[in-house]
């Protein structure tokens, strides 16, 4: 059974995003609602790490000693100004969709191991994840044609 190689992957992934929420909502304070909110989603993915933990507990957690083709990378530094803000939400989008993903592999895993707990784990927790994604991609939005048009 593999599903502790996920369950890794997962937490890895689920610590870097918190991390790197941070780094954006300190990056870009001057903008108010990607501050708080980015600090505010970043708690989120902590309490997605402490929710899994039981689970984590019961399967483990491991790597699966290949090296990693894709993994979550968190942000070390952010970028300046209105282009920067959206190349830093961009990277949270993406770096969100793989968690996303994942989530949604272990949801596979836990229909086919019918584990409730895991499943409940993973209904909570993908819920926000989406909801993280649809606020990102709503601030993308929000920035593209300031930083895209209007900055110069």
């Amino acid at each position: 059974m593999n599903v502790n190689i996920y369950l890794g992957m997962l937490h890895r992934a689920e610590t870097t995003l918190a991390e790197s929420f941070r780094q954006v909502a300190d990056g870009h304070a001057s903008e108010p609602d990607v501050y708080a909110l980015c600090h505010t989603l970043a708690k989120q993915c902590d309490e997605h790490s402490d929710r899994l933990q039981p689970v984590v507990e019961r399967y483990g957690e491991a790597s699966d000693g290949e090296p990693e083709r894709l993994h979550a990378e968190g942000l070390s530094t952010t970028r300046q100004g209105p282009l920067g803000l959206l190349r830093d939400l961009q990277d949270l989008y993406l770096l969100g969709s793989f968690v996303d993903v994942t989530w949604t592999m272990l949801k596979q895993a836990g229909s086919a191991l019918h584990d409730e707990e895991l499943l409940d784990v993973v209904a909570h927790c993908d819920h926000e994840t989406s909801v993280q994604l649809r606020w990102l991609q709503t601030r993308m939005k929000q920035a593209a044609p300031q930083a895209l048009v209007a900055a110069r």
